[in-house]
């Protein structure tokens, strides 16, 4: 039973290791998807108001404004097109939630099922399919900067993510 115990201790923090690295890289990669919507509006926003300032100033003889203002808008245009940003905004939001979904997974099968129901071959079974899909969502994410993981990390440091049931005194 020792033996038993000790075992579902060491998967007990490997789980817990595994909803530390997906709370920061699901919370980065969310910092990465707000950044990315940013971009998306920062050049969005002045290539549809440039594109209607250009059209009203071709029609009122402008024609030297009209040019300046079309070469910025095909600029924003092409810098929307090549980098994407709503995609990419998407595809970060798309790993954060994955992230946050493994690590509540993980707390779960730790808190209530590696206590309660499972002997040790259903807890290792069950470590082993959280770290596949850790390390499978650790392969298809898409790259965040170190600024969002920076971000994260202080974001957490600060009790973002916490549950107030987690925190000292918590209900």
């Amino acid at each position: 039973m020792e033996n038993a115990n000790a075992s579902k201790s060491a998967i007990g923090a490997e789980l817990k290791r595994i909803e530390e690295d997906c709370i920061h890289s699901g919370k980065a990669h969310f910092n990465a998807g707000d950044r990315w919507a940013r971009y998306h509006y920062w050049l969005g926003v002045p290539s549809v108001v440039l594109s209607a300032l250009a059209g009203a100033a071709f029609f009122k003889d402008y024609g030297s404004a009209a040019g300046v203002m079309s070469s910025v808008v095909a600029v924003l245009t092409s810098l929307m097109t090549f980098l994407k940003p709503s995609e990419r905004a998407a595809a970060h939001k798309g790993s954060g939630d994955q992230y946050l979904t493994l690590r509540n997974d993980a707390r779960v099968f730790r808190e209530i099922r590696l206590q309660y129901a499972c002997d040790e071959l259903a807890a290792i079974a069950g470590l082993d399919e959280f770290t596949k899909r850790r390390n499978e969502l650790n392969q298809a994410s898409a790259q965040f900067s170190r600024a969002d993981f920076e971000l994260a990390r202080k974001g957490i440091d600060e009790g973002e993510g916490a549950h107030r049931v987690d925190l000292p005194g918590g209900a």
